[in-house]
């Protein structure tokens, strides 16, 4: 009789240890995830953070044959950023700092997939891991520091074309004095709603319909003008509407329109993208 051989042991999935480590560090940012979660559903500024861990996700999922691809090289310089986050969040909770603690979930993130998975791995997942950030409000000083200007340029553009288009009107600062009602352009119209939103959908938008990087980062810069023209729109809009009936400044009919207009915006930032790669390949056919 031969002697049995024993069958060769079936090597782990390389992604059970990543899984542990996830379900750890998701324990120990339940606090943080919960609170990050219930700001996304009560700001209006913020309705777009569900969107973002699900559309990161989506972009690891469909890497996935790559990702397996991979050999796990373990780097230890994910472990000292592993140790950063969770410092950055014990003194963030000490010192109440919403900003320091959320992200501190992402440095966390991002050290696992580097401790557990490599430098190689890191790469194919800078993208979506770099997307995460956008669920994360900004601080509330920056917050403030950006939307005042903002209200004074939308004040502006909607001062000129209700000019323009013969509604006389007298401007104070962000507040617009019409003939029929005295408007004024609070933080909710200053535009930061739907610039936060047009830019992560610019990012997202460039990664599944756009190769060049230039035109991506081209993209991602075109919404800052696009988001203020929209939202100086949008202030003219409320401003006409007040002279036909001052009601429909208020409520329901106004926040309709900031869909409308947030949908205008990103049609103006998918036709600006036709229109350059239409340019980009009018310039190559004229040198070739």
């Amino acid at each position: 009789m031969t002697p049995a051989v024993a069958a060769p042991a079936k090597p782990r999935p390389g992604w059970i240890p990543f899984a542990w480590f996830g379900l750890l560090v998701a324990g120990c940012y339940a606090p943080v995830l919960a609170a990050l979660a219930a700001q996304w559903a009560g700001d209006a500024d913020m309705g777009h953070g569900f969107f973002v861990p699900v559309i990161a996700g989506f972009i690891v999922w469909q890497r996935r044959g790559e990702l397996l691809a991979i050999k796990p090289r373990p780097n230890l310089w994910g472990l000292v950023l592993v140790i950063w986050g969770g410092a950055q969040l014990i003194l963030a909770t000490l010192g109440v700092e919403l900003f320091l603690a959320r992200t501190a979930f992402i440095i966390t993130l991002i050290g696992a997939v580097w401790l557990l998975r490599g430098t190689e791995t890191l790469k194919k997942v800078a993208f979506p891991l770099f997307l995460l950030f956008f669920m994360v409000p900004i601080p509330q000083l920056l917050y403030t520091r950006i939307t005042f200007p903002l209200q004074i340029l939308a004040s502006k553009l909607a001062d000129g074309a209700l000019q323009i288009i013969g509604i006389p009107v007298l401007r104070d600062g962000n507040i617009l004095n019409l003939p029929n009602q005295q408007l004024s352009v609070v933080e909710a119209c200053s535009g930061i709603r739907s610039l936060l939103s047009l830019t992560f959908l610019a990012l997202v938008y460039g990664y599944f319909f756009e190769k060049k990087p230039w035109v991506r980062v081209t993209l991602f810069f075109a919404t800052v003008p696009i988001a203020i023209v929209a939202n100086g729109g949008r202030v003219t809009l409320t401003g006409i509407m007040t002279q036909v009936k001052p009601e429909l400044a208020e409520g329901f009919f106004h926040e309709s329109t900031g869909w409308v207009i947030f949908m205008i915006a990103l049609a103006i930032l998918v036709l600006f993208h036709r229109i350059l790669v239409r340019a980009t390949k009018l310039l190559a056919a004229g040198r070739t």
